[in-house]
């Protein structure tokens, strides 16, 4: 059987399958480890939470342009504003989406890791195992809670904005404008610390993607 037909077999039992312990299974069978998956989604969420930072940065973007209103089509500006909202949710789901998904591979890896010690008949070999196991799972930690933390800090920023969405909805005027410039300086301080907390979570990321690497 060529490799192209394997994959194409494995992609279609994966479709078919709605467990995640089958999916890796279909995915053993033509070499692809849990361990790879384990780094590929590791760099799909850094992805997601980068494309997070630039589409929260985009919509304080929007919103200073809306509190800087100087006549126009104010109504206009109030669609572009919600629509990076809406944008900002949707950011919101990928980035927890993402999440949720390296650490259910990161479980059946572990999982995996911890039964087959016991399959060892080399004591050395092991023990040495098993210490990559802890090492492995401690950075791991660290990698999930940066993660998690950056997912949190999510939520403030856009409770922030949809406050303001639904502020002007109802209030398309100058003089309402005008009232939520001081609404600026917030959240240009929570879309930074999001930023922060999303970069710091894709060094983290980085660092442990590059162990796993070099791991033997």
């Amino acid at each position: 059987m060529s490799s192209t037909l394997k994959i194409v077999l494995c992609c279609f039992a994966i479709a078919l399958s709605g467990c995640e312990s089958m999916k890796y299974s279909a995915l053993e069978k033509v070499g692809i480890h849990k361990r790879d998956i384990l780094i590929d989604r590791i760099e799909d969420t850094q992805e997601v939470q980068t494309d997070g930072q630039e589409q929260f940065q985009s919509a304080l973007e929007q919103f200073r342009s809306v509190v800087a209103f100087d006549g126009g089509e104010l109504e206009q500006m109030y669609n572009k504003f919600n629509d990076e909202y809406e944008a900002c949710e949707q950011a919101a789901e990928d980035i927890e989406d993402h999440i949720d998904s390296v650490e259910s591979v990161a479980n059946a890896l572990f999982s995996e890791w911890q039964e087959e010690l016991g399959q060892y008949q080399n004591a050395k070999l092991r023990r040495a195992s098993e210490r990559q196991l802890q090492n492995t799972k401690q950075r791991y930690r660290q990698i999930l809670g940066a993660m998690r933390q950056s997912e949190r800090a999510v939520q403030p920023v856009l409770a922030i904005l949809r406050d303001n969405v639904l502020f002007l909805k109802h209030n398309l005027n100058a003089r309402a404008v005008g009232s939520l410039r001081g609404e600026l300086a917030n959240i240009d301080r929570e879309v930074a610390q999001l930023t922060a907390s999303m970069q710091r979570s894709i060094t983290e990321s980085q660092r442990f993607i590059d162990s796993l690497k070099d791991a033997p």
